[in-house]
């Protein structure tokens, strides 16, 4: 993790990882904006998935990047 993070971004970043993968529409509003904020410092990795087998329409979901709780397990290495 970052050592630039602000509290509430730590915060952010702490109620992702304990959670695993998070759907985007279930981040409190008032973490939401922060979301962005972690995205470009390459903390958080914000990706689709289907929720339902039958239904076409993908979800956004957010979680730590590098965690291999997620569909594709891919790990990310800074260059």
């Amino acid at each position: 993790m970052s050592d630039n993070l602000t509290e509430f971004e730590k915060d952010v970043y702490d109620f992702v990882k304990g959670r695993g993968e998070v759907l985007t529409s279930n981040v409190p509003a008032r973490m939401s904006g922060v979301v962005s904020n972690l995205k470009n410092k390459r903390v958080i990795e914000v990706f689709k998935k289907s929720t339902c087998r039958w239904a076409s329409r993908k979800r956004k979901f957010v979680r730590i990047r590098g965690s291999e709780n997620g569909s594709r397990g891919e790990k990310w290495f800074d260059t």
